[in-house]
């Protein structure tokens, strides 16, 4: 059974920094793509970041995120990792990682599994 553990979580100042991981079991990461939202209250849920399944591994960002948000992977580990820096009150979210196909034309767009959410709270 397909499982996807957020861990990382937690409370900095503005200007901080914060690395999400995302752990999969029962999935390959050369077949799924894995995507980072987030939802916080008063807002819809955006994608931030997704990476594609395979060698192509193929990122992308939301425009809000760029040059502050890297999206990496650990094959070996089966971990998809969110690093976020320069972090503004704005961030704070609960975020969740998801995982759909790894290829096709809805890479990054469907998703079938669903981790549980890990806060971020940025304060000032």
């Amino acid at each position: 059974q397909v499982q996807l553990v957020e861990s990382g979580g937690g409370l900095v100042q503005i200007g901080g920094s914060l690395r999400l991981s995302c752990v999969a079991s029962g999935l390959s990461l050369s077949f799924y793509s894995i995507a980072w939202f987030r939802q916080a209250p008063g807002r819809e849920r955006e994608e931030v970041s997704c990476i594609t399944g395979g060698d192509a591994a193929t990122k992308q960002y939301a425009e809000s995120v760029k040059e502050r948000f890297t999206i990496s992977r650990d094959s070996a580990k089966n971990t998809v990792y969110l690093q976020m820096d320069i972090l503004y009150t704005e961030d704070s979210a609960v975020y969740y990682c998801a995982a759909g196909p790894g290829f096709g034309t809805r890479t990054c767009q469907a998703f079938d599994h669903w981790g549980q959410g890990a806060q971020v709270t940025v304060s000032s």
